[in-house]
């Protein structure tokens, strides 16, 4: 599937609407952080000295408004905490640890360096910050902040837009006849697909219907980088989604899968480079298989891989598991905490709504493979990536 998927192109961004893009180039300081050498404490700068003594107060430097001549033998400044210290001192003594009278300080020994925050401490000039993919969380968007970087240039946000077909399908909040369901699959892939780095958006439900379906693929693939078919995946008589792909040229390179649930599954690539995923109906399935094949190809538009999308992690079961059928399978479970154990869940009917909503997690389990108990080790996705 990820063959001919490559990553987008990029955009600068300001610092404002950037968090949980992904950086398109590596990140080096232009100046030294601090820029100073900065005191750590509320107190009195001075030359490091060898044993207690009195000096002269001339002057305070304060964060933001520092003292601006060099300090001569003698002298001492009033220096608040993130103040530069001025030429000449080289070390900081706590308020509390002195004594004054009027502008004279008596401090006590001082070793050079002490409650000094040294230039550079953080980072020096020509230093890398951030590499190439970095997703944008809170502290990196403090490290760009912090090293002067109002902008940055982020990988384009993959377009991705989510088409649902078939005619049981109705819009939440919308009149129903007996025989229709609310659509909740589109939703929630589209929830996904943005919480992997997309810019996500779905269509209303489509019907049955061949040229319904091509017009509503012909929008979608106007403003797009990937597109997402849900249902219309089988090959019975009201499954028209891969007809129209094949009358646009595609190139179908996955006919289904053998993985439970998601057997249906397909993939292709159309002429102008434009990859389609086609995905089952059941929001379970739709699910399960988007973390499996659409996160992947997210990530490689981001990133220019699927390293961490496809990042198998293991940890111990909590409770057993019967054998496994032919087909590789992909079981919804829960983690409770980061280091506890995993427990299946499972009732594993692929509509079952409700039964997603209690995971975090699918473990993975091999084609035929044997009973797993208490304590062993499994292979597991978690749904972020």
């Amino acid at each position: 599937m990820l063959d001919g998927v490559a990553q987008l192109g990029s955009e600068m961004v300001a610092l404002e609407a950037i968090d949980g893009r992904a950086l398109a180039d590596a990140v080096f300081a232009w100046r030294d952080q601090p820029p100073f050498d900065a005191a750590v404490m509320d107190g009195y700068a001075l030359a490091a000295n060898g044993t207690s003594c009195e000096l002269t107060i001339v002057g305070e430097s304060a964060a933001g408004a520092a003292f601006t001549r060099a300090l001569a033998q003698g002298e001492a400044v009033r220096i608040s905490t993130g103040a530069p210290l001025p030429n000449g001192a080289d070390a900081v003594v706590a308020q509390e640890d002195t004594s004054v009278r009027e502008n004279r300080v008596i401090v006590p020994r001082v070793a050079k360096g002490q409650y000094v925050r040294a230039r550079g401490r953080d980072f020096r000039t020509g230093a890398r910050l951030l590499n190439v993919g970095h997703r944008l969380e809170a502290p990196y968007i403090a490290v760009l902040a912090g090293a002067g970087f109002a902008q940055a240039a982020v990988t384009l946000r993959p377009r991705v837009r989510i088409l649902c077909n078939g005619d049981e399908l109705v819009e939440p909040g919308a009149d129903l006849r007996g025989d229709q369901i609310f659509d909740s699959a589109s939703y929630a892939v589209a929830a996904l697909a943005r919480a992997w780095g997309a810019d996500a958006r779905r269509f209303s439900p489509v019907g049955d219907k061949s040229d319904a379906i091509s017009a509503a693929v012909a929008k979608a693939l106007a403003d797009c980088d990937a597109l997402v078919v849900i249902g219309g995946a089988s090959v019975g008589p009201h499954d028209h989604v891969r007809p129209a792909m094949l009358k646009r040229g595609a190139n179908m390179r996955v006919e289904g899968i053998s993985v439970r649930p998601g057997r249906p599954t397909w993939f292709a690539m159309l002429p102008e480079g434009l990859p389609v995923l086609g995905l089952p109906g059941n929001p379970a399935s739709a699910l399960v298989c988007a973390r499996l094949f659409l996160a992947p190809i997210i990530e490689t538009m981001l990133m220019g891989n699927a390293f961490q999308s496809t990042l198998m992690r293991r940890a111990p079961l909590a409770q057993a598991m019967q054998k496994n059928g032919a087909r590789e399978a992909y079981v919804r479970a829960m983690r409770e905490q980061p280091d506890s154990p995993l427990t299946p869940i499972l009732d594993e009917d692929s509509s079952m709504m409700s039964v997603l909503a209690r995971s975090n997690l699918l473990v993975r389990r091999n084609p035929n493979a044997a009973p797993a108990h208490i304590g062993d080790a499994v292979e597991f996705l978690t749904w972020s990536m």
